[in-house]
């Protein structure tokens, strides 16, 4: 699954927990963190794999339960003590619902089902043949995937998550734009602050 399809993911589930659990949207630092920690996987993976030949494929460390339930008990306990239980519940559920997607995904696009992909080390996906580094490596899937789109010849899949994507932005914005809403904002502090720190230096001028 691709990083924006995992983020899209994450995002809607998170959003529509807050809806039901606390009849609320998700806050800007929910939702960076939600859509942060369901693409982390692929961050650590990735990289170490493509790029460095740490690991033989791209599904390791990163995906695995064992890594990702502490980790993600940890950043709940730290978010919990510094007063952002939200914070941490956003975290944990982003980074645990990267993992069983890209079973499914791997099961629906190729019919292969891996949960070895969830396994590490305990169990391994075989290794990958990848000859070029991380960046030439990402591109060349991405062409794929693009081409696939641009063709138009697109599956029920790539279907239902086109309306998931459309359905996500739509919540988005009813959620207010969460992440954008607090940086225009913190613009807007920003001006404000400056043009009257502006006016400050002009009274004190105008006093001498």
């Amino acid at each position: 699954m691709w990083p924006w399809e995992h983020a899209i993911v994450g995002y809607l589930v998170y959003s529509l927990f807050c809806h039901v659990i606390y009849r609320d949207s998700p806050g800007g630092l929910e939702a960076f963190t939600v859509v942060f920690a369901s693409v982390l996987p692929d961050i650590i993976d990735k990289p170490l794999a493509w790029e460095y030949g740490v690991f033989d494929a791209g599904y390791a460390l990163g995906h695995s339960i064992f890594f990702a339930v502490p980790l993600s008990i940890l950043v709940g306990l730290v978010a919990r003590s510094a007063g952002r239980p939200r914070t941490g519940i956003a975290f944990g559920l982003g980074y645990l619902l990267h993992l069983p997607s890209d079973v499914l995904d791997a099961y629906v696009r190729e019919g292969v089902y891996q949960p070895a992909i969830m396994l590490w080390p305990v169990e391994t996906v075989g290794p990958g043949v990848h000859e070029q580094g991380f960046i030439d490596q990402f591109f060349l899937l991405f062409n794929r995937y693009s081409s696939e789109l641009l063709a138009g010849e697109l599956s029920t899949y790539l279907w239902i998550q086109v309306g998931m994507a459309g359905f996500a932005f739509l919540l988005w914005l009813y959620d207010g734009a969460p992440v954008l809403r607090e940086l225009l904002l913190g613009c807007k502090r920003l001006l404000f602050g400056l043009a009257g720190i502006g006016r400050s230096s002009d009274r004190v001028s105008e006093r001498r």
